[in-house]
């Protein structure tokens, strides 16, 4: 094998030494992160039994060398709390040596004899290859040992070792996307007891990260009305986009089942084009009346809830403060607004220049709108000064990428696909006949 790779069973017991050459303890394992999926399990850190007998985690990135005599750390500095293993987690040595495995290729038993880590371009460590053995049966002859990738066997991701509720205790810790990612890895049995476990406003923020495709496979195996509440919790705008892929029959029931409150802006957005920033907008970002003060705009910014992109500027309007609202006045950028002073009024702040996106503008046209004013977010006021929402950069995105790049996410980056580029090139190439304005609606100079 190649020079760098490091076989785990040979670490245990080297001594693990400080910057300065103090001896700190011993090697006793290595701890990974297990993945739902095929990929290479990172390797989170050492556990390193101190001379006191006491075993503590030192994390990788604390590690500034590994060789076949000693373990070196970059700095003396480590925390002395003891070591607790997590449920996503495994110790290469304690529990991957010997488990039983099964071949990809041939659907043979072996099992783990040892691992072997090694360090990626960005730095991380994983394990990258596994030594197994064939089985023994009976008084059989010890097999060989093979050295493979780690995706050549099967039986040791999170799902092959965990339960739905290990899983879900996984999940509690990771961010929607990347539950999305792991759930449609699942084989469909426990993808569906999973679903079937998880909050709505949990599975809502699933449901908003997953494919229309999934989106809609895994709807229909609730029930209606869990399926109205799941849509309910759901983004207006992530709830529009799902129920436009459904038959109109469907969607036309799952909305008379919805609170009224929490359909009215859905069947709102449904009354647009998909790819209008209409279609593309959230009723929902945060609006604030002219009297109110920086230090107000400041606290609405700071809800967690709020997506970043979002959370990137204010919009100021008269009564009525919902959607659609009454006089459209501007916007207050976050950085403008993190430069005043707390007691001023956002109306001494507003960016009344900045120009308008018409509900009907195309996906195109977004785009060079988000592009020429280098904007995260963006108003969507109607003829009449009402301000009908906001669209965001994540959303001209998601329009503007294959269908499938949620499905691909986790595929290594093998160059630009030209495809995909024609793509893009055609949803924001300008029309020859089409002047240049014709993407905004009036500025608002003055309105403030």
């Amino acid at each position: 094998m190649g020079a760098d790779l490091i076989f785990v069973a040979r670490l245990v017991g080297l001594d693990v030494f400080g910057p300065d050459g103090e001896r700190i303890g011993r090697v006793r394992d290595l701890v990974a992160t297990l993945r739902v999926d095929s990929s290479p399990p990172r390797v989170l850190g050492v556990v390193v039994e101190m001379v006191t007998r006491r075993r503590i985690f030192v994390p990788m990135l604390r590690v500034a060398a590994i060789d076949r005599s000693a373990v070196t750390l970059a700095t003396g500095s480590v925390s002395l709390r003891g070591f607790a293993e997590r449920p996503n987690e495994t110790l290469l040595v304690g529990q991957l040596l010997d488990a039983p495995v099964r071949l990809v290729e041939t659907g043979a038993e072996n099992i783990v004899v040892d691992a072997a880590i090694e360090q990626t371009r960005s730095r991380d460590w994983i394990v990258s290859r596994l030594a197994v053995r064939a089985r023994r049966h009976g008084f059989s002859r010890r097999g060989q040992v093979q050295v493979l990738p780690w995706r050549a066997v099967t039986g040791l991701t999170l799902s092959d070792r965990q339960g739905t509720a290990g899983l879900l205790s996984v999940f509690e810790t990771m961010r929607p996307a990347d539950v999305a990612a792991a759930l449609v890895e699942l084989p469909e049995k426990r993808r569906l007891e999973v679903v079937h476990a998880l909050d709505d406003e949990r599975l809502a923020d699933v449901f908003e990260e997953l494919s229309e495709s999934d989106q809609r496979v895994l709807l229909r195996h609730l029930d209606d009305e869990r399926a109205a509440d799941v849509l309910e919790a759901m983004s207006p705008d992530d709830a529009a986009d799902l129920l436009h892929e459904l038959p109109d029959i469907e969607s036309d029931a799952l909305l008379a089942l919805m609170e009224p409150g929490e359909s009215e802006p859905v069947r709102r957005l449904m009354s647009y084009a998909p790819r209008t920033a209409g279609g593309l907008m959230t009723p929902e970002p945060i609006i604030l009346r002219p009297d109110a003060t920086v230090a107000e705009a400041l606290a609405r910014i700071r809800n967690p809830d709020i997506p970043p992109a979002l959370a990137s500027m204010v919009f100021v309007c008269r009564a009525p403060s919902l959607t659609p609202t009454g006089r459209y006045l501007g916007c207050a950028h976050a950085q403008r607004l993190l430069r005043e002073a707390p007691f001023e009024l956002v109306a001494g702040v507003v960016d009344t220049e900045l120009p308008r996106l018409s509900p009907d503008a195309t996906l195109g046209e977004v785009t060079r709108y988000f592009a020429a004013y280098n904007l995260v977010a963006g108003p969507v006021v109607d003829t009449e000064d009402h301000l009908l929402g906001a669209v965001s950069v994540d959303d001209v995105l998601d329009h503007l990428l294959p269908v499938d790049w949620r499905d691909r996410l986790t595929e290594p980056d093998d160059g630009t696909d030209e495809a995909e580029r024609v793509v893009v090139e055609q949803e924001i190439a300008e029309p020859q006949d089409a002047p240049r304005t014709s993407t905004l609606g009036r500025s608002g100079a003055g309105d403030a």
